[in-house]
């Protein structure tokens, strides 16, 4: 038997491979659950407790409707007790695309002769930024190929550059990464440079999967790349985001393997992954997998609200990948943070590069509205919209943040952050008609705070009316 007991994740060691598919299938192979199973795991996870494996895959088994109901349910009942109605806007921007890797689900592959390849220079970046900034952006997050030309001094340095650029009131607040694993001392290089979270994702944790899907360059070694945020934890860089590549591989597989790889974080670092992210395969140049693990929308709502109720306390991004009408239902029981005007071919907010164009980026798109429509979107949802990073500058990541996070208590730092960014926002970048509904919106969520707190927000809102910039608690 590979079944251990819940205690098990003490037994981790740090930047040791723990996925185990046989202990993963036997728990998935159980019979279907029963509704007094479901209730009892929904009740755990409404209580604020990180979810077993054990009890991941009860879920996952869950296959009446009304289970899944209540599933869903449950999800968006314990994301408004954490996160209240907040939804976090961030901006992707692509660095560079040069590949050494052939991933047969990438557009970026280092076979695809038809990928018209970039490095954006020092003024192409900066006039990218310059563009996000006057469409009110605040959060990057900064995307690369693998390759030997964006080792961590060239990450670090477009890092630094980003945060140098200021236009107006605008300027870029918190950088997160997403490219290649690193070495210890590689973390540390970047870690220097002041960034947020460091994204990795595994894109299939089934290791045979793994080795068939990618068939040269680095990226073929699979533990090299399961422990690579072990080896960011190791260098000190404690803000770290995982993900999974929904399409390669069985989704049910998937959602317990990201819990799996949570539970390891936890058990040798004291903390586990700031965000997860499950992007779904979308078309890409050179894009012939078929569709024997495609995930339907029935099942990829389904796996937000179990991976909601899986972490409590963690982010849970859903990016322009899908179309706008299913994350704006995702966003009611899971999802946390969304991009918004997004464009991911090299050079493309600054309008130079055509868009939608398979050869010019890694995949395609499906939601193409820009950063205000999303807004105005999430405004009409009763959301509330916010580009807040204060968590990461006053040093509220890795362990410290857990003490916040896991309890619930982070929700009296991040709606008053939520509507002071928001109102930055209506005052330097929004259409009149979007600035009446955001103050509507911000005089909504008073009373979610206590009398005093209320107080000062109102007080910080008129100096930022006065021109004040940059407040939070």
């Amino acid at each position: 038997m590979h079944f251990r007991p819940e205690s098990y994740c003490i037994a981790d060691e740090p930047m040791k491979p723990f996925i185990d598919p046989e202990e993963i299938w036997e728990l998935l192979n159980r019979p279907a659950s029963t509704d007094l199973e479901v209730e009892r795991v929904i009740a755990r996870s409404l209580d604020k407790q990180r979810l077993t494996l054990q009890e991941v895959a009860i879920l996952i088994n869950a296959a009446a409707p009304e289970q899944i109901k209540r599933i869903k349910e449950g999800a968006r009942e314990l994301k408004r007790k954490i996160y209240g109605n907040r939804v976090v806007l961030f901006a992707p921007l692509y660095v560079g695309n040069k590949c050494s890797n052939e991933c047969t689900y990438c557009g970026f592959r280092a076979s695809n002769k038809s990928q018209v390849r970039k490095t954006l220079t020092g003024e192409e970046l900066k006039k990218e930024i310059e563009v996000l900034e006057d469409n009110g952006q605040k959060r990057l997050i900064l995307v690369y190929g693998e390759h030997t030309e964006y080792d961590p001094a060239f990450i670090a340095a477009t890092v630094r550059a980003a945060y140098r650029v200021k236009k107006g009131n605008g300027e870029i607040r918190r950088v997160n990464i997403n490219a290649a694993p690193l070495t210890i001392e590689g973390f540390r290089t970047v870690k220097e440079a002041g960034i947020g979270t460091y994204q990795i994702f595994q894109e299939t944790y089934h290791p045979e999967a793994y080795r068939q899907y990618h068939l040269r360059g680095k990226k073929t070694d699979y533990n090299n790349r399961l422990t690579a945020l072990d080896r960011a934890q190791e260098a000190g860089l404690d803000d770290v985001g995982i993900g999974a590549l929904f399409g390669l591989y069985d989704w049910r597989f998937e959602v317990m393997a990201l819990v799996r790889h949570t539970n390891h974080l936890e058990a040798c670092y004291n903390v586990g992954p700031h965000t997860i992210s499950f992007p779904r395969i979308k078309d890409a140049s050179m894009l012939h997998l078929g569709e024997r693990y495609f995930v339907p929308d029935s099942d990829f709502s389904r796996l937000v609200a179990i991976l909601r109720l899986a972490v409590p306390y963690t982010g849970m991004i859903l990016t322009a990948r899908e179309p706008a009408a299913l994350r704006n239902e995702l966003l009611q029981f899971g999802v946390s943070q969304i991009d918004g005007g997004t464009r991911i071919e090299l050079g493309g907010y600054s309008g130079k590069e055509p868009q939608h164009d398979l050869n010019r980026g890694q995949f395609l798109i499906h939601d193409d509205r820009s950063l205000n429509e999303v807004i105005e979107e999430l405004l009409a949802q009763d959301m509330l919209p916010s580009f807040c990073t204060a968590c990461y500058r006053l040093g509220r990541t890795g362990q410290h943040f857990m003490e916040f996070s896991v309890p619930g208590f982070i929700k009296r730092f991040c709606t008053p952050n939520a509507m002071l960014t928001l109102a930055e926002y209506l005052v330097d970048y929004a259409p009149s008609g979007t600035a009446q509904k955001g103050w509507e919106a911000i005089e909504r969520n008073m009373p979610q705070l206590n009398a005093k707190v209320a107080g000062e927000v109102r007080e910080r809102i008129e100096m930022i009316k006065q021109g004040k910039r940059d407040l939070y608690f």
